[in-house]
C-alpha cells in the first residue's frame, strides 16, 4: 500500500490539476461510467462529531475507494488541529486489494474549491467582471482563488454574516490584484458570479438578491435541512449539480424541491454540460446556479491523482498490508 501524508499534500496537487481531476470524474459520472456509494453521515455520541463515508467506483478511471471522516466541532479549541479532519483509502478495481491510503483534509478543500471553479468555466458568462463572495471562513478562500483563475473578474465583493472574517477574502482579492469591497446582500446584485460557501440552516442570499445573467455556486449545502439561498431563486434559474439525488435530498435543490418550486427533473449534471449533451447556460440573461453537494467520487479522483504525483516524486511512502 501506498501513504501520501497529510504534510505532502500542498506540494503535490495544484489547482489545475484538482480542476481537471474533477471535471473528468463529473463527465464521467453524466455519461454512465462512474458512480456514487450512498453516504453514511452519522453522530457519533462523542465530541460532538459527525463522521461517515463516501465512497464511488469510476470505470473509466479505475478509481475505487472511499473517503472516511467528519467533524469535529471542538478540535481547534481543544487540541489544535481543523475541525474537519479526513482520510481517503483507494482499493485495486481488478482485486479489490487496499492501494493507498491519502490524508484527506487539504484535498477536500481544494476539490470543493475545483468544483465550483468547473461550473463558473462551464456555466458564468464569458465577459463576467464582478466575483461575489457570500461567506468568507477558510474554505472561501479556497474557493475565491479557484474561482478567480476562470474569468477576467476586476474586481471582488464580499458579504459574510460576522464581517471581521471578511479580510480572509480580501487578501486573497489583494493577491490577485483586485479591489475588494464589502458591502450588504443586497450589493451581491453587482456580481456577475456569485459563490456561497457556508454552513447555515437559513438563507441569506434572497433571489432579490441577484441580477439576470449570475451564475452561482453554492457549496455549503451538504446536509438535510442546510440552506444558502431562498428557494424561489431556484425556481429562477437553471439548476446543475454534481449529483442529482444529492441535490434533492441533502444538496440546495432539497428546500426548492420540498416547497413544489422545482422537481428532480429541473436538476442537470454538470458533467453533462463538460460532455456536451446539455447546452449549458443558453442566454446571457438566465440565471445559471451549481448546487456543489459534494461527492465521494471527487474525493477519490483528486486522491489518484496525488498518488501518481506523490510516486513521480518518490514521495509515496510503500508499506506491506
Amino acid at each position: 500500500m501506498l501513504i501520501v501524508p497529510e504534510r505532502e499534500i500542498g506540494a503535490l496537487m495544484t489547482r489545475a490539476s484538482a480542476f481537471e481531476a474533477v471535471e473528468k470524474v463529473f463527465a464521467a459520472m453524466a455519461s454512465g461510467e462512474a458512480y456514487n456509494f450512498p453516504v453514511i453521515r452519522e453522530a457519533i455520541g462523542h465530541e460532538d462529531a459527525l463522521y461517515g463515508f463516501k465512497g464511488g467506483f469510476d470505470r473509466a478511471g479505475l478509481t475505487l475507494g472511499l473517503k472516511a471522516g467528519g467533524y469535529w466541532p471542538n478540535n481547534l479549541a481543544k487540541f489544535k488541529v481543523i475541525n474537519h479532519q479526513s482520510t481517503v483509502f483507494l482499493f485495486d478495481p481488478d482485486t479489490g486489494r487496499v492501494a493507498a491510503m491519502v490524508g484527506g483534509n487539504l484535498l477536500t478543500a481544494l476539490r470543493t474549491a475545483a468544483a465550483s471553479s468547473v461550473s463558473i468555466a462551464h456555466l458564468a458568462r464569458r465577459d463576467a467582471k464582478v466575483m461575489g463572495m457570500v461567506g468568507a471562513g477558510h474554505q472561501a478562500t479556497f474557493q475565491l482563488r479557484a474561482a478567480l483563475e476562470q474569468r477576467a473578474f476586476e474586481k471582488v465583493i464580499g458579504w459574510n454574516l460576522h464581517p471581521e472574517m471578511l479580510p480572509n477574502i480580501e487578501t486573497v482579492a489583494e493577491e490577485a490584484g483586485l479591489p475588494f469591497e464589502a458591502v450588504p446582500l443586497e450589493g451581491m446584485r453587482a456580481a456577475d458570479v456569485i459563490v456561497s460557501i457556508t454552513s447555515s440552516f437559513a438563507p441569506s442570499l434572497m433571489a432579490a438578491h441577484v441580477s439576470p445573467g449570475t451564475h452561482l455556486a453554492c457549496m455549503g449545502t451538504d446536509t438535510r435541512g442546510k440552506q444558502e439561498v431562498e428557494a424561489a431563486l431556484l425556481a429562477q434559474a437553471t439548476v446543475f449539480t454534481d449529483e442529482v439525488a444529492q441535490s434533492v435530498s441533502i444538496g440546495e435543490a432539497q428546500h426548492a424541491v420540498a416547497e413544489g418550486l422545482i422537481s428532480e427533473d429541473d436538476v442537470h449534471q454538470i458533467g453533462a454540460v463538460i460532455n456536451g449533451s446539455h447546452p449549458g447556460r443558453r442566454s446571457d440573461e438566465e440565471i445559471t446556479l451549481f448546487d456543489g453537494t459534494g461527492v465521494g467520487l471527487q474525493d477519490l479522483a483528486v486522491a489518484a491523482a496525488v498518488v501518481d504525483l506523490a510516486v513521480e516524486k518518490g514521495i509515496a511512502i510503500e508499506v506491506d498490508v
